[in-house]
């Protein structure tokens, strides 16, 4: 099988984050940033059940009180601010354990047989049942979109790397709100090491062309 091909039955898609806490209940500026992503990810979602892809969704499941999220020491925030004084703070999550900021956006069309994997790291392998949902289904090609690219999309497709997964990233179906340039770095310089990088419009052929054959 070359580069451009994928075997139907060995793949499934995975949407990271793509959550109304990111979205829907993110400021103007951050849902404009990611609406080229959420388009993107809305076309992979309708090629992918008119082809019988399954569906995956990573979504941050994370305690209020803090007692699911670590408190490490790191020079910024997530969003590259310094912290205040130089003192690590807990900082509440956006996607909560049973809030909305939690849901996968409605523009996704989640059904009750896709997969819902709960997760309280930024890799959507740790810890969770990810990697035995796949492996049960024999899937070992894993097509990835969401955000952000910089955060739990890397974490996610360096974990996928190490577990030997053929992961597809599709460039324009990811995204971030830190800095662009992290984005770019890592699908020019460091994903085609480990991965595939793709646009929609790639991937939507080669499901389109797996279909076919």
């Amino acid at each position: 099988m070359n580069l451009n091909q994928i075997e139907l039955k060995k793949t499934a898609i995975l949407f990271f984050d793509i959550l109304n806490g990111y979205y829907h209940e993110a400021s103007e500026a951050n849902k404009a940033r990611k609406k080229p992503m959420v388009e993107g990810a809305v076309r992979l979602m309708k090629a992918g059940r008119h082809a019988g892809i399954p569906i995956f969704f990573a979504k941050g499941n994370h305690r209020a009180d803090g007692a699911t999220s670590g408190r490490i020491l790191t020079d910024t925030k997530i969003d590259l601010k310094p912290w205040s004084d130089g003192v690590v703070t807990h900082e509440r999550p956006v996607a909560l354990q049973g809030g909305t900021g939690s849901d996968v956006i409605p523009e996704l069309d989640p059904r009750p047989d896709d997969y819902y994997i709960p997760k309280y790291r930024w890799s959507a392998f740790y810890q969770t049942y990810l990697d035995l949902a796949l492996r049960t289904a024999k899937i070992d090609t894993l097509i990835v979109s969401g955000g952000s690219t910089d955060v739990g999309v890397a974490a996610t497709v360096f974990a996928g790397r190490d577990l030997d997964y053929n992961m597809i990233v599709v460039r324009d179906a990811c995204a971030t709100i830190h800095d662009q340039r992290a984005h770019d770095v890592l699908m020019d310089l460091m994903f085609p090491r480990m991965c595939r990088v793709r646009t929609t419009d790639q991937v939507l052929q080669m499901i389109q062309e797996a279909s076919g054959r």
